[in-house]
């Protein structure tokens, strides 16, 4: 799996259900399978090092990924 680290926003996505995403600085949107609560804050500022996640999501939104560590910015 691919490691990544990005810097961007959180951003509470209002589509279907609703999810928590990450809309990054580098103009992708990246879809947390696993969104640590602490994160869960509209227009936070965070740097995750995550991994690109393999799986299939109900969202048709962002790149899956898999959070392994975060900061807040």
């Amino acid at each position: 799996m691919k490691k990544l680290k990005i810097t961007g926003t959180v951003a509470y996505q209002n589509l279907g259900t609703g999810f928590w995403g990450i809309l990054g600085d580098d103009g992708k949107e990246y879809l947390p399978i696993n969104m640590p609560n602490q994160l869960k804050m509209e227009k936070a500022k965070i740097t995750v090092t995550a991994q690109e996640a393999e799986v299939m999501t109900l969202f048709m939104w962002g790149t899956p990924i898999k959070i392994t560590s975060f900061t807040t910015v």
